[in-house]
């Protein structure tokens, strides 16, 4: 089992690891541990690294996509979540169980995780969330102290002495748990006390019970869920509030639905056997491109070295050297290097000729991005809109007969149109709600029309039921919808969709100007095509984010 440094002074590195991929990896855990973003005088700093190394690692991050620059301040960016797909795509567990854990959250009307061991601690792997005043506030990527948590208790049941040495090691030089971000201190120290008894009541019992360690009035019971092989591969923890359960009534009342959920989980692995493992093939080609485009700022060593991480995968969760420099295009000496680097750092391990990534790539930022909202992701990818275009964008979300804007970012003009964040327009008459329409099955949008109290605007709205049903048909044929003064006179609306991973409509996009501005020729002409480049944009971050975890709308 892998023991993690959760300092950033690393033991010394191999003659062979790679410097820059240390130095950049350093950064990322820097700025995730500050929930995402940091100064660029901050993360010098934190990481001791000269500021032209900060300014060369964060320009190449930035080109990567991993990073957005708002003045000098860096922010992680979605595209850097593809760094813990890989992770979690590759073990295999939130695709198949996260169902279940939603369907048990449902029934109990309770929080539903489910954690990996990571060395002596467990992280986060998938959350269902039940939205009340009190709710559990952890996310896919935290990383707990095993002591605190019920989950802990059951992985430690299978520790073997030089976990519990690094358990204890770390207890003695951090006895409150403060380098354990996502967790109050425990300044009484009973968690640690009580740790090892409670490892032997839940080897025992074969669960475990959180009463209130972590914080007072959270209280969890968690299960191990085993593998094909008996092996345990996670835990399922159920999440309530000492207002709605004590210790006992939860194991009472929340016990045997659990063991039938663990049981159903575990039949579900059986029956999924091992992942089809799919081919990836240069997946580092763009490194060369990027080097000669960015010049000296630009880390090639860096981008590859990161680019390794994604090989892994489905069917890859296992992959030898020769498996990783086919994946990724890279040269054999290029990728053992990258690879002897990751597993100095923790973010891999190897076992015999086969290497396989840790939970530990987790911490790259996944946490704090896992809370994005679909409005965080295209605001950056709106305001490059505006600045090609130079009129005002927006986002807006489908709610009943209106849309509702989530996101904005309005043209420096000293005539533009004002629209808030929060505004809500009638769907039927706008080029976003028509887009949105387009979205639905026919026979919804047809009751939505009707439901929407349809009225005149401007002289131009277009109020025939029968009218407005082939305007949206043709929307959805088109791909795009643009209005043109129905809403309000002089103004003229250019949309088109935002779709998630799976293909569903579930945001517009517009550029809104004065009919004075352009043409209806010249909006097809001119911004439908940088309007069609800002939603992809939006969509590939979306579907990235939204790979393992629920993106909400704002």
């Amino acid at each position: 089992m892998a023991t993690l440094n959760r300092t950033h002074q690393e033991p010394a590195a191999p003659a062979e690891a790679v410097g820059p991929l240390i130095r950049g990896l350093s950064v990322l855990r820097t700025i995730s541990d500050a929930d995402g973003r940091s100064t660029l005088g901050a993360l010098v700093r934190a990481t001791g690294l000269a500021r032209s190394t900060v300014d060369r690692i964060t320009a190449t991050l930035v080109r990567m996509g991993y990073l957005r620059l708002d003045g000098h301040t860096a922010v992680l960016a979605p595209p850097l979540m593809e760094l813990g797909n890989a992770y979690l795509d590759a073990i295999g567990l939130p695709g198949p169980l996260g169902p279940l854990a939603e369907e048990l959250a449902r029934e109990l009307d309770e929080s539903v995780s489910l954690a990996v061991p990571d060395g002596d601690g467990i992280r986060f792997v998938h959350q269902t969330t039940r939205r009340r005043a009190m709710s559990l506030t952890f996310r896919i990527g935290d990383l707990l102290p095993a002591e605190r948590t019920a989950q802990g208790a059951v992985f430690a049941t299978h520790w073997d002495q030089t976990t519990w040495a690094h358990w204890r090691a770390r207890w003695n030089a951090d006895p409150d748990g403060r380098d354990f971000h996502p967790v109050p201190p425990d300044t009484a120290g009973t968690a640690a006390a009580t740790f090892e008894g409670r490892a032997t009541v839940a080897a025992r019992q074969g669960w475990a019970v959180d009463d209130q360690l972590i914080e007072p009035g959270l209280i969890a019971l968690a299960l191990p869920v085993r593998g094909p092989a008996d092996d345990v591969l996670c835990a399922v923890s159920v999440v309530s509030h000492t207002s709605r359960h004590s210790a006992d009534s939860l194991r009472d009342l929340v016990l045997p639905r659990a063991r039938e959920a663990v049981a159903a989980m575990e039949g579900r692995l059986r029956a999924a056997g091992p992942a089809r493992p799919e081919t990836a093939h240069g997946l580092a080609d763009w490194t060369a491109a990027s080097k000669q485009e960015s010049g000296a700022e630009f880390i090639e060593s860096l981008a590859r070295g990161l680019t390794v991480i994604t090989a892994f995968a489905a069917g890859r969760a296992e992959l030898t050297l020769s498996e990783v420099a086919t994946a990724t295009g890279l040269a054999r000496a290029t990728a053992r290097r990258a690879l002897i680097t990751l597993v100095h750092l923790g973010y891999a391990e190897a076992q015999g000729r086969a290497f396989t990534l840790t939970p530990r790539v987790l911490g790259l930022g996944y946490a704090p991005l896992s809370r994005t909202t679909l409005a965080e992701i295209a605001t950056p990818h709106l305001a490059a809109l505006v600045g090609r275009v130079h009129d005002s964008a927006s986002l807006a979300v489908l709610d009943g007969e209106a849309i509702e804007y989530t996101a904005r970012v309005a043209t420096g003009r000293v005539m533009s149109v004002d629209i808030r964040i929060g505004t809500r327009l009638p769907a039927y008459a706008t080029s976003m709600g028509r887009v949105l329409l387009a979205g639905l099955p026919a026979s919804e949008r047809a009751v939505r029309l009707t439901a929407a109290g349809v009225r005149p605007l401007t002289p131009r709205t277009v109020t025939e039921p029968s009218d407005l049903v082939a305007i949206v048909e043709q929307a959805e044929q088109d791909g795009h919808a643009l209005v043109d003064e129905e809403l309000e006179e002089g103004l003229r609306s250019l949309s088109v969709p935002v779709r998630d991973i799976g293909g569903h409509v579930v945001a517009a996009v517009n550029v809104a100007m004065h009919s004075s501005r352009r043409t209806v020729a010249e909006c097809l002409a001119d911004v439908l095509p940088e309007l069609r480049t800002a939603a992809s944009r939006i969509e590939t971050d979306l579907h990235i984010a939204g790979r393992f975890t629920r993106i909400p709308a704002a």
